[in-house]
């Protein structure tokens, strides 16, 4: 736990984000703080997959702050199209976020190939050291694609995501019930885990 002790970069530019890690990591004796409060450079994320994602941002953060430093990379699954939108679920929104948008693109797709509307959200944590070795950490959410979408709550693609054996999907949950079902709390408690 030693390593974590102190102050930790999340390589984020995400308020909401760095606040939610904040409160995870809080028991440990660790301090975050935002990359954007550091005023280090978002890079580019050129990797095909969620780990090499993450720990792209983390290495990044660690070399250039001289600090530890934690970065996740998630998105959603949809099996009936091949796994899609995967990493590029951000891109699917748009420049504008528009994730209205990127709902309606994944039910148009999804219409045309078939039946399966199983999908899973998936977070990789990556923490990475000022040294360049990195520890991955990765979670999952199951569940189903429905439509129309439902529910104001959360972000993103949550009110199309209705995680397996529930009836209400994750934009219909506040944000407590919701927590706890998440792909990145998921992920969280396997980096939790490594720390005790």
């Amino acid at each position: 736990m030693s390593r974590l002790t102190g102050r930790l970069v999340v390589a984020s530019h995400n308020s909401g984000k760095v606040r939610e890690i904040a409160a995870m990591l809080g028991p440990f004796g660790v301090e975050p703080v935002s990359a954007g409060e550091l005023g280090l450079p978002e890079p580019e994320e050129t990797e095909a997959t969620f780990i090499g994602n993450a720990a792209l941002k983390a290495r990044a953060a660690a070399l250039a702050s001289g600090l530890p430093a934690l970065a996740d990379d998630s998105g959603l699954e949809v099996f009936g199209i091949g796994g899609d939108p995967g990493v590029y679920s951000a891109r699917w929104a748009g420049p504008g976020k528009d994730f209205r948008a990127a709902m309606q693109l994944v039910w148009e797709k999804l219409s045309v190939t078939g039946d399966d509307r199983s999908a899973r959200f998936v977070c990789a944590l990556a923490l990475a050291q000022p040294d360049g070795s990195v520890e991955v950490f990765e979670g999952e959410a199951r569940g189903t694609i429905v439509w129309p979408p439902r529910g104001e709550k959360g972000f993103g693609y949550d009110p199309i995501f209705e995680p397996l054996g529930l009836s209400r999907t994750f934009g219909e949950m506040t944000h407590e019930e919701k927590l706890p079902l998440t792909h990145r709390a998921r992920a969280f408690e396997k980096l939790v885990a490594s720390l005790k």
